[in-house]
């Protein structure tokens, strides 16, 4: 269920494990005919990131290339090997792990004096144990997720009680500061290809077709549109004596084919990056017929979509692999855009977090966030609706004053009589906006007849509510006639006038729908003459 982060966040500040155990209350329990197996959960739809990576895996093994996974943590001596000269260039780009130093915690008169306020009266055995327990963890033997559990357990105590007393008692580990290791995470695939091939050869010969689709890391200056520092990036290999950069090239239309692209160009790279033959480092260049006209800077349908080149001697000797090697990577980020047709690689990566993409809902989904505010708790209560409504569309051109009984019958043992009035004169039993239907219409929310002037509008089947404002009214003045018999009244009247917001004929808007108009400056104009009274007599 529901619950208000507020509230739990100020009791968890008061009292950690009281608020800990009680953080089952929030958590609902099945109705009988809705638990497993008669719970069903609906199909739900690929991330594009994810979508792209699973084509290129299937594209890949058409090939007939074998997957790899490689290693993702690398050591700085080994980009050193592979990158040579450019090595520091290189890590000046990479992710440094760190992680944190194992404190030595001693165990005062006074830190006894609180475990044993906070555990609850433990004896002087218990404080022993966690001495030993500390004292294991310094050293290695315990690792830091399985501390707490071990504390709990050797003095049989809640876990969460021994993550307060960590808290408050042992500030050694609030203040601990990381410590920088010599270990990467991987800016380029390359730095894990070396490392698998070098190991391959001692077990198997040459020729190789490997391919891996997996994370890298860049330390970029920014993130922007066009660049994340983390990506996923879809590289292969071939080892093979007599590779040449001709493989290179049948690979990119090999691979780039099965997803559209139509022609081809291959480049120099000018960068001639030292870890690749000189005059062998190639940037592909590939036409796809999605681009043309895009909004973006391949609006000729040219885009650059991968590199390939072949591995140096001198790099691949500090691994003592005597074949060549041609590699070829592409962004998948970069791929997948054009397949999605995205124009920021923030909002294509991460579409849920609000400040890289435009929030967007369909007109169907606005209409499913409208809802009538009250609506009877009764059988009799909705043949009252119906009833209602029925007279108003028999007689709502009837001039006032006048008056048409609606339904009678009995609520909960009592009589009750139902009759739809107007009492003024000159005037008719419902006002021309009874009939109005809440619609959503190019993000707006409208309350609209059914007439030429509102054709396009009502079109759309999906984005109409069904909602008018005599079922929103009818249904809130059977909820007072039916609050009137719970409370033993004998007469019971509803009267709407001219309606200027939703509220006045019953109509309420999710907050979802609500924060997704004002944030987008859409408008809500439910509004109108409706002028009709539901009249109830009670025995």
């Amino acid at each position: 269920m529901k619950f208000n982060p507020d509230d739990i966040k100020k009791a968890a500040s008061e009292d950690f494990d009281a608020a800990w155990n009680k953080g089952t209350e929030y958590i609902s329990e099945s109705k009988l005919n809705d638990q497993y197996p008669h719970m069903t959960i609906k199909f739900g739809k690929p991330h594009p990131v994810y979508d792209t990576i699973s084509k290129l895996r299937d594209a890949y093994l058409r090939m007939g290339f074998e997957e790899m996974m490689n290693p993702l943590i690398v050591d700085e001596r080994e980009v050193h090997k592979q990158f040579s000269h450019e090595a520091l260039a290189v890590l000046d780009r990479c992710f440094y792990l760190a992680g944190l130093p194992r404190p030595n915690v001693g165990i005062s008169d006074e830190r006894i004096a609180e475990i044993k306020e906070i555990l609850g009266g433990v004896d002087d055995e218990a404080i022993e144990t966690i001495r030993k327990v500390l004292h294991a963890y310094k050293k290695g033997d315990v690792e830091g997720d399985d501390l707490v559990p071990e504390i709990a357990a050797s003095i049989n105590v809640s876990d969460s009680l021994v993550v307060e007393m960590i808290d408050q008692v042992f500030p050694e580990f609030k203040e601990l500061i990381p410590q920088a290791t010599k270990k990467t995470l991987r800016s380029h695939m390359t730095s894990g290809w070396f490392i698998s091939l070098s190991s391959i050869i001692e077990r198997a010969n040459p020729p190789f077709n490997f391919f891996s689709i997996d994370r890298c890391f860049r330390r970029e200056q920014d993130e922007d549109a066009a660049r994340l520092m983390t990506y996923y990036s879809a590289s292969c290999v071939i080892m093979d004596e007599n590779v040449t950069i001709d493989h290179g090239k049948a690979v990119a239309q090999g691979l780039l084919s099965q997803f559209g692209f139509e022609k081809f160009m291959f480049r120099p790279d000018d960068k001639r990056s030292k870890y690749y033959v000189p005059d062998t480092q190639i940037e592909v260049f590939a036409y796809h017929p999605n681009l043309v006209g895009s909004k973006t800077k391949y609006s000729d349908g040219w885009i650059e979509i991968a590199t390939f080149g072949i591995y140096s001697p001198i790099a691949l000797s500090q691994y003592n692999i005597p074949y060549p090697v041609m590699n070829l990577g592409l962004g998948v980020e970069r791929l997948a855009m054009i397949l999605h047709d995205a124009t920021d690689i923030r909002s294509l990566t991460y579409p849920q977090i609000t400040q890289y993409s435009e929030w967007k809902m369909t007109d169907n989904e606005l209409a499913k966030n409208v809802k009538v505010a009250n609506v009877p708790e009764t059988a009799e209560g909705m043949d009252i609706v119906k009833a209602i409504v029925d007279i108003c569309k028999e007689h709502g051109s009837t001039p006032s004053p006048c008056e048409f009984p609606a339904w009678e019958g009995e609520i909960d043992g009592k009589k009750v009589k139902v009759s739809v009035i107007e009492p003024e004169e000159e005037t008719k039993l419902c006002g021309p906006a009874v009939f109005n239907e809440v619609v959503a219409y190019e993000n707006d929310i409208l309350g609209v007849p059914d007439n030429k002037k509102w054709k396009k509008v009502l079109e759309n089947h999906s984005a109409r509510t069904g909602i008018t404002f005599l079922d929103a009214f009818a249904c809130q003045a059977v909820k007072d006639i039916e609050s009137a018999v719970a409370n033993g009244e004998s007469e019971v009247e509803t009267r709407v006038r001219i309606v200027k917001v939703p509220s006045e004929i019953n109509i309420r808007l999710e907050p979802l729908a609500q924060r997704f108009i004002t944030s987008n400056k859409k408008k809500i104009d439910i509004r109108g003459p409706v002028f009709t009274t539901v009249r109830a007599t009670i025995e």
